[in-house]
């Protein structure tokens, strides 16, 4: 689909970004945190809810009307593109046209829901916080992104490669927004150094026995996503003989029942899990640090361990299988369910290994068109450890550390343009702050804006010339 140009940029160049040798004190632009909420509170009072196959355009173009009143040197500076019915796409050149760096997000939240104590479309401060639907997911870390580069232009910047600020609108649909967008890319021969999207946060540690109340973890990879449909029939028709005699269901249950298990499938340390161990285990206490710190003794052990310990922990070395929906009678019996793996290969030989255990219990398995599976993030790259160093100035209390993130971000489709694709929103997130995601009652610190912003300045702005940011 072609894309819908908005706005030409100025094509001036208007100063020199910072050395990349360092992250200085920056002198702080003077707004308050309550300034600061204040502002994002417009964004958060447009309910750009959307909704599966339908989109009415009325509360996303009073959020597009915010946006040109909140960051006018965006819009005047940027060339800005819109894929679909609304997905927004901004591109701040630099002086090396050649290069290219993203931040991301999305506009769209799901519907409040019941059982808010606050208007979930007001932006009220209370109690020390914001609340609202999309104050964490995730109208902050889109706010910070553009109050960052509208501040820096306000400074005269201009960045040394291709800054470009991409919004899907329909994110929370598994939208065509961003898919959109890669298809322009890909069709112009742009690729990126580095995308930053949300899906990582400051938040409780994921594992016990850590000193630090908190970490920052940053998603390196999303787990593949393979549709399944599985029907077992009471008539003959699989042609297994004898195991058709059984009733439907209960072959069914045999097949949820190993598939959800998680026994048929490949379990090991993949290289995105031995990395969270490695980057936390300086920080957990004696005897848990010498066990994380010695992988290459203690590895087999944990592999075997964790799933025992937690179910989270223990999805994320190897593939989880979900079902969403079982129905049947004598006659037949049909589940729907969802494959997440972490690696390819291993997910290849993972559902070969359940359509032969299904096949066995004379239950048919097919896999969904739409299943899809997208690479990891090349953490070895310069642009990661820059965002570790930005995490360190931000932060410096709390530890970074990657991790594989179950759930899904528009992000994941960019792997085929970017070797580094990331995902850390700039955020503390208390336990029932996270857990606030999707439910009522969602918010944020009054300050947490506000640090957003000054961390995505430390990222754009010292970025070096060379790619490789601080140092």
């Amino acid at each position: 689909m072609r894309a819908r140009v908005l706005d030409q940029p100025e094509r001036e160049a208007a100063g020199r970004c910072g050395p990349s040798q360092g992250m200085p004190e920056q002198k702080e632009p003077p707004l308050t945190d309550e300034q600061y909420a204040q502002r994002l509170a417009k964004m958060l009072q447009c309910r750009t809810v959307s909704q599966p196959d339908a989109y009415e355009d009325t509360e996303f173009a009073k959020l597009r009307g915010v946006m040109r009143e909140l960051f006018p040197l965006v819009h005047a500076r940027c060339e800005r593109m819109t894929f679909g019915d609304d997905c927004w796409v901004y591109r701040l050149a630099g002086r090396d046209k050649t290069r290219n760096v993203m931040l991301m997000s999305h506009h769209d939240v799901v519907a409040a829901g019941d059982g808010w104590t606050h208007d979930p479309f007001s932006g009220e401060v209370a109690d020390g916080r914001i609340w609202a639907r999309g104050a964490v997911d995730t109208k902050t870390p889109l706010f910070a992104e553009f109050s960052a580069v509208e501040e820096l232009l306000a400074r005269g910047w201009t960045p040394p490669c291709n800054v470009w600020l991409a919004s899907s609108h329909n994110e929370e649909q598994s939208g065509d927004g961003i898919p959109l967008a890669l298809a322009y890319f890909k069709k112009h021969n742009i690729t990126f150094e580095v995308v930053l999207d949300e899906g990582g946060a400051v938040i409780e540690p994921p594992i016990g026995g850590m000193r630090c109340t908190k970490c920052a973890m940053v998603a390196v990879h999303e787990k593949g996503r393979y549709r399944l449909h599985f029907t077992a029939k009471a008539d003959g028709a699989n042609g297994l003989g004898s195991a058709v005699k059984t009733p439907p269901a209960v072959r069914m249950a045999a097949v949820i029942g190993a598939a959800s298990s998680g026994r048929l499938f490949v379990r090991r340390m993949n290289p995105q899990m031995k990395a969270m161990l490695r980057a936390l285990a300086p920080h957990c206490t004696f005897p848990l640090r010498a066990v994380l710190g010695n992988l290459w003794l203690f590895g087999g052990l944990l592999t075997r361990l964790l799933p025992r310990l937690s179910a989270q922990a223990g999805g994320l070395l190897g593939s989880t299988c979900d079902f969403s929906r079982i129905e049947g009678d004598a006659k037949q019996c049909t589940a729907d369910a969802m494959l997440r793996s972490v690696d390819e290969a291993d997910m290849l030989r993972d559902l070969d290994a359940l359509r032969e255990f299904a096949g066995q219990h004379g239950v048919k398995m097919t896999v969904d068109a739409r299943s899809e599976y997208h690479g990891p993030a090349d953490i070895t790259r310069p642009a990661y450890a820059h965002l570790v160093r930005c995490i360190a100035h931000s932060f410096p209390e709390y530890p970074a550390a990657p991790f594989i993130l179950p759930a899904g971000t528009d992000a994941r489709v960019l792997t085929d343009i970017c070797p580094c694709v990331l995902r850390f929103a700039p955020i503390v997130l208390s336990a029932q702050q996270l857990a606030s995601v999707h439910s009522a009652d969602e918010n944020i610190d009054v300050q947490a804006p506000g640090q957003a912003v000054r961390f995505y300045r430390n990222f754009l702005e010292f970025y070096g010339e060379d790619g490789i940011g601080a140092r």
